[in-house]
């Protein structure tokens, strides 16, 4: 009998993760040796296990997807990440990857897709969905922000004014504005509300 995929699944939401270890533990050729509830735990239990391939949500309570991703690479460089999320920003999705998953799943694409991507990666494959990579070309290709300029940013999705803006990273409401005409400019977009849902959507500021 061919040795089965051991599979460790690290997803906040209870249902969502009972539900896969139902589905996944009933495939012949896969195993699930752990599931927990987030990215700290996840951290634990990889070392403990050490699966074959891990299935990884984004967003997390006490460490996010890729920063799990980040840390247990660090320890286990050749760890197989298979990022199964809602998320499907361009921001995310690159840096999933540059944090070393292997593919980007989202939730809700057929159980056979599912199969075949955790065999690719258990094989040493990379599997990236051409919907995926249309967003991480888009990625690529765009400009980036600098760091200033996603802090002046993440503000702005928060609601804070330029004056705000001006108080909290210590620069003059004039610096703001030339922040501001910048990122309007690399995100392609007219003003500060379209500049929030464009960086909602893109994962560039943070879900939660």
């Amino acid at each position: 009998m061919k040795e089965r995929i051991r599979l460790l699944l690290i997803e906040d939401h209870q249902m969502v993760r009972q539900g896969l270890v139902a589905l996944l533990s009933s495939v012949d050729d896969l195993e699930v040796v752990g599931s927990v509830g987030d990215g700290l735990d996840g951290v634990e239990a990889y070392r403990s296990k050490l699966p074959d391939v891990t299935l990884i949500d984004l967003q997390m309570p006490r460490l996010n997807g890729v920063e799990t991703i980040r840390r247990v690479r660090s320890e286990f460089p050749d760890a197989r990440f298979v990022v199964l999320t809602t998320f499907n920003g361009d921001e995310d999705i690159y840096r999933a990857l540059q944090a070393g998953a292997r593919s980007y799943l989202l939730k809700g694409m057929p159980l056979d897709d599912l199969l075949s991507t955790i065999r690719a990666v258990h094989s040493g494959k990379l599997h990236i969905p051409s919907s995926v990579g249309e967003k991480l070309a888009q990625r690529v290709s765009g400009q980036e922000l600098t760091a200033r300029e996603l802090s002046v940013l993440e503000r702005i999705v928060a609601g804070r004014s330029n004056r705000d803006i001006s108080s909290d990273l210590y620069i003059s409401e004039a610096t703001v504005k030339t922040h501001i005409n910048s990122l309007l400019g690399k995100l392609g977009v007219a003003d500060r509300t379209h500049a929030a849902t464009v960086a909602i959507e893109r994962g560039l500021v943070s879900h939660r």
